[in-house]
């Protein structure tokens, strides 16, 4: 909640005595590290529903990554973005072009094969098809089999990993192994000897119900929205007047 401007984050620590418990400090020094100098190769996993809850923080990250993996309803606005059709797929048509803009740095890897169903719903019919020949009405809710092997070999050179949000709506099963098996590679990576961060919210919802080793990455944020606002560079009002209170 240090993200939030409200009374009893921001208030009451400039009229109270106020202190950064070891919770709050610990999410700093990991984010920290991922901020200042992380180990290289570093690799940031995104995925989640929409690119514009993710433009800043792509933005703020790719200068500063080595390679960033899009999957989730998110990738589909990528991949309008290099004239894909994308059928009945999310779509945000007004991140268009920014996707093209961000296509050019050269560190984006899309998905090349998708999981995709005639409805949204866990007994719909499904079809695994390259991600140039989603048919016309068909959603795609998870990536391919071929995607998760092309993510989980980035991955797996990787020193930092950074993974927010899943790859597919892994709550149903016919769409869940993206997430599945891109954590893995993560959990993997991280037992070879990479520093890897679960970034909050629905990843480390993803987590548990899938069944992972929670002990299997190095890090697991209990921050969502204020990690991913760190990352962004974002002056957090939880932090900031914990600053001016000790000044």
């Amino acid at each position: 909640m240090v993200h939030r401007k409200q009374a009893s984050v921001y208030d009451l620590a400039r009229e109270l005595p106020a202190y950064g418990g070891g919770l709050v400090q610990s999410e700093v020094a990991v984010l920290q590290r991922l901020t200042h100098d992380p180990e290289r190769p570093y690799v940031v996993v995104l995925g989640g529903s929409k690119v514009s809850d993710k433009l800043l923080v792509i933005e703020s990250l790719l200068p500063r990554v080595d390679a960033l993996l899009v999957g989730g309803g998110m990738c589909f606005t990528f991949l309008a973005a290099q004239g894909l059709g994308v059928g009945g797929s999310l779509l945000e048509e007004d991140q268009i072009a920014s996707c093209q803009r961000l296509l050019e740095s050269g560190k984006i890897v899309l998905p090349t094969d998708v999981v995709v169903a005639d409805d949204f719903s866990a007994d719909a019919n499904t079809r695994t098809v390259p991600a140039e020949e989603i048919p016309d009405g068909w959603k795609g809710l998870d990536i391919g089999p071929e995607s998760v092997k092309a993510f989980a070999q980035v991955v797996s050179g990787a020193k930092t990993v950074f993974w927010n949000g899943p790859m597919g709506v892994f709550e149903l099963a016919p769409f869940a192994e993206g997430t599945r098996g891109v954590a893995q590679a993560i959990i993997d990576a991280t037992g070879a000897g990479a520093f890897s961060v679960v970034g909050g919210g629905d990843s480390a919802a993803a987590v548990r119900q899938l069944g992972l080793r929670e002990d299997g990455f190095s890090h697991i944020s209990t921050g969502g929205g204020a990690s991913l606002e760190y990352l962004e560079g974002k002056t957090l009002p939880g932090l900031a007047v914990l600053e001016e209170v000790r000044s």
